[in-house]
C-alpha cells in the first residue's frame, strides 16, 4: 500500500522561515515567526572612505550610526536611506538591509533562506514597490511579498481584519501617517499623508527658531518632543531646558521650552494627520462609517505615543479614539501574523 504524502500546508510550515520586516523612516523592525521581535533599530547607516580607497564601506549601523548624526568627520558619512516610508537611497537601503538581516539571524532551515513579507505605504509607487522588493531579494531573501502598512497594523493591534464589520486604524510612523478601514481582510478605504515624526520634530525646530532665536538639532528636537510633547495644552505645564545654535552670534545658548510650545509647534503638522483621517472617512460607505461610529479608531505607530494624541482626535472627529497596546510594534507582527496565516485566510497583499 503506498505510503499517504504528508499535508502540503504542513510541509510549506515545516521547511519555511517566514520574516517580516517593517522598513520605516525612523526604525526598521525584524520579526521571526519562533522568535517574535528580533530586531528594532534606527534606519540609519553610516559609510567610510578610507584614503586613496575609490568605495565606501559600511562602518556603522542602527543605533550606533543614528549616535552619529551631525557629529561625523569628513571621512564618514551618515545616511538615512529611507523617507517618507519609502527607499530613497537604493544602495544604502541594501547595505542597511543585509547588516540589519544579519544581525537579527533568523533561524534557517535544511539552508533555505527566508521568505520576506514586507510593510509598505499605501502611497507608494510602482516603482518605490519594486526598490523596496529588489532591496530584500538583495539582502537574502527568497521570496518578497508586500503587505500594506495600515493593513498590518490593524492585524498586529488585535483588530477583526476579516469580519465584514469595518475597522479603522491610523498609522503615524517616522515619515508617513498610513490611514485605513480594514473589512474582509483587505482595506476598504485608504489614505496616506507625508507627516509623521520626522515632521513633527522640524516643526519643533521651526518654532523654537522663531520664537527663541536658537536652533536646535534633530536629535535635540526629537529628544523635547518625546519628553514633554503633547499634542494640546494642558495642566500642569511641563518644561525643559535645550542648547541650541543662537541665531545671534552662532554661539551656544540654552533655552527653556514648555509643553505649550510643542502643542503650538505641532498644530500644523498634527492639521495634515486630521484633514487625512477626515478624508478617508468623508469618501467610505455609510456602513462601514457606522462600523467606526461603534468601534473607535485605533492608533499605532511610533507617532501615537504623543501626549493626549488621542484626545485631540476624539475632539476633531468625533469619534472614540484609543492607542494600540505596543503601537510602536503592530506593523511588524501584523505582517508576521499575516505571514503564517497566509494559507489559511486570504490577504490583501500590494502588487
Amino acid at each position: 500500500m503506498a505510503r499517504a504524502k504528508p499535508h502540503s500546508i504542513f510541509s510549506k510550515r515545516l521547511f519555511r522561515q517566514d520574516v517580516a520586516l517593517d522598513l520605516g523612516t525612523a526604525n526598521t523592525l525584524i520579526y521571526t515567526a519562533d522568535k517574535g521581535i528580533v530586531l528594532n533599530q534606527p534606519s540609519v547607516v553610516c559609510f567610510e572612505r578610507r584614503a586613496g580607497a575609490s568605495e565606501t564601506t559600511v562602518a556603522a549601523v542602527g543605533r550606533e550610526a543614528k549616535d552619529l548624526l551631525g557629529r561625523t568627520p569628513a571621512n564618514l558619512e551618515t545616511v538615512r536611506p529611507l523617507a517618507h516610508g519609502v527607499i530613497a537611497n537604493f544602495s544604502a537601503a541594501e547595505h542597511m538591509m543585509r547588516r540589519f538581516v544579519a544581525m537579527a539571524q533568523p533561524r534557517r532551515l535544511l539552508g533555505r533562506r527566508a521568505a520576506f513579507t514586507v510593510c509598505v505605504p499605501a502611497g507608494a509607487t510602482r516603482v518605490e514597490r519594486r526598490a523596496i522588493r529588489e532591496a530584500a531579494f538583495a539582502a537574502g531573501a527568497a521570496s518578497v511579498n508586500l503587505i500594506g502598512e495600515s493593513l498590518a497594523s490593524a492585524l498586529g493591534a488585535g483588530l477583526p481584519v476579516h469580519a465584514a464589520t469595518g475597522s479603522m486604524v491610523v498609522d503615524i510612523g517616522g515619515g508617513t501617517t498610513e490611514v485605513g478601514i480594514v473589512a474582509l481582510g483587505g482595506l476598504a478605504c485608504s489614505g496616506s499623508v507625508r507627516v509623521g515624526g520626522d515632521q513633527f520634530d522640524r516643526a519643533i525646530v521651526d518654532h523654537v527658531r522663531t520664537l527663541y532665536g536658537v536652533v536646535l538639532g534633530d536629535q535635540t528636537a526629537e529628544h523635547v518632543k518625546k519628553t514633554i510633547g503633547c499634542a494640546l495644552h494642558g495642566e500642569p505645564i511641563e518644561r525643559m531646558r535645550a542648547t541650541g545654535r543662537s541665531m545671534e552670534d552662532g554661539l551656544p545658548r540654552t533655552v527653556e521650552i514648555t509643553s505649550h510650545d510643542v502643542a503650538d509647534a505641532l498644530a500644523a503638522p498634527l492639521r495634515l494627520v486630521i484633514n487625512a483621517v477626515r478624508q478617508v472617512i468623508e469618501t467610505a460607505p455609510a456602513e462601514l462609517v457606522t462600523d467606526i461610529a461603534d468601534s473607535g479608531i485605533v492608533l499605532t505607530g511610533g507617532g501615537s505615543l504623543l501626549v493626549r494624541l488621542d484626545r485631540c482626535l476624539a475632539a476633531e472627529l468625533g469619534v472614540t479614539v484609543r492607542v494600540a497596546d505596543e503601537p510602536l510594534t503592530c506593523a511588524v507582527r501584523g505582517a508576521g501574523a499575516a505571514a503564517s496565516l497566509m494559507s489559511e485566510h486570504a490577504f490583501e497583499l500590494v502588487e
